[in-house]
């Protein structure tokens, strides 16, 4: 665990998350009240460097306050995760005037990003439009959308993929609210509309772009380390419940045991994920292919370890737990359902594939927005 001067606001932030947790988990929708908390936490600029009036912690504290907000609000540890990746975007793929002028701004901590890039769908087409550009269609899948200040948005143009910044409350884009899924209800992960959206030129991150180097490359591993510490929160938050147990025979401390086991293996292995992510971030420019592919892997060896761990604490801890814990005022049902909703992000099959290809061949992953 990082130990950084805003621990006590993350800290009381969880306790105030928990208090309403099970509820909101219901109701769905936006949780509007519990996104003031986090802009009212500081932690929106926990990532922003010093120099930019930010708390200048690096990815792991990042990822440490992930998994801790995501023991008791999984779908509020995914928003606040993703507003930090919007901002590690814009620090990849964009220019040094730019990602000043977002540093400078998120640096109040009140504001707060969410995601439109999603580039499996290629609905969005960008088209030229006197001095600028105007963007249209929609996009799925945009965690963070509702109530956010910004957006990062990516489209087609002449062929190309292409990502911009822009303004959520700016006139043609409509976030519909639309998402309901059996877990991470309150993620906000449903559609956004654009009509005749105006893109400034300056709002277009083109330097060096999507993949345009081995650093900016980096941005999927820092995704897909997030995912990871969700999970990886979900399941310990489940593995907490095991407390409730009183007086437990041999055979329940034998099933502990093995389920312990397991979430120890997957907390080493994102531990090692996230040094090697520190250490590659800490190279920018100067980053290697094998270094990159180093920290790819460790990443991916977590996001399966956690992805198996969670879904095996999530489901056979009821065995543990007896009948009560199925009775639905305890809403025990919903540690799975976050998790397995989450874990759908991108196929586990897929990260085995990548790595027997490394483990055998010596293969490094390809780099794209999933590796």
């Amino acid at each position: 665990m990082v130990c950084y001067a805003g621990m006590t606001s993350l800290h009381t932030l969880c306790e105030q998350l928990a208090a309403t947790a099970i509820e909101r988990d219901r109701e769905g929708g936006l949780p509007k009240r519990e996104r003031d908390l986090i802009r009212a936490s500081g932690l929106l600029k926990l990532t922003v460097p010093t120099r930019f009036g930010g708390d200048g912690q690096p990815i792991s504290a990042m990822l440490d306050a992930v998994r801790t907000i995501a023991r008791v609000d999984p779908a509020l540890a995914h928003v606040f995760a993703f507003h930090h990746l919007m901002l590690y975007s814009v620090r990849l793929y964009a220019s040094e005037q730019q990602w000043s002028v977002v540093y400078r701004e998120a640096a109040d901590g009140r504001t707060f990003w969410g995601n439109a890039l999603n580039p499996k769908d290629p609905r969005t087409q960008l088209r030229k439009h006197g001095d600028g550009y105007l963007l249209d269609g929609s996009k799925s899948f945009c965690s963070g959308a509702g109530d956010s200040d910004r957006l990062i948005v990516s489209a087609q143009y002449d062929g190309k993929l292409v990502v911009a910044m822009v303004p959520t409350r700016r006139a043609g884009i409509t976030v519909r609210g639309d998402w309901d899924a059996i877990g991470q209800r309150q993620t906000d992960s449903g559609t956004v509309d654009f009509s005749a959206l105006a893109i400034h030129e300056h709002e277009l991150l083109r330097t060096p772009g999507p993949l345009g180097s081995v650093f900016a490359g980096l941005r999927s591993c820092i995704a897909q380390a997030i995912l990871v510490h969700v999970y990886l929160g979900i399941a310990e938050g489940a593995f907490a419940e095991l407390r409730h147990v009183k007086g437990p025979s041999t055979i329940q401390r034998l099933r502990a045991g093995e389920l312990y086991v397991a979430l120890e293996a997957a907390a080493a292995l994102a531990e090692r994920a996230r040094a090697s992510l520190d250490a590659s971030w800490t190279r920018e420019e100067a980053l290697t292919p094998e270094e990159r592919a180093r920290a790819s892997v460790a990443i991916t060896l977590a996001k399966v370890a956690t992805t198996r761990a969670g879904l095996d604490v999530t489901t056979r801890f009821f065995e543990l737990l007896g009948a009560r814990s199925a009775l639905r005022p305890a809403s025990l049902d919903r540690y799975f359902r976050n998790l397995r909703t989450h874990t759908l992000h991108d196929p586990v099959d897929e990260k085995l594939t990548e790595l027997g290809a490394f483990a055998l061949e010596g293969t490094a992953p390809t780099p794209g927005f999933y590796s």
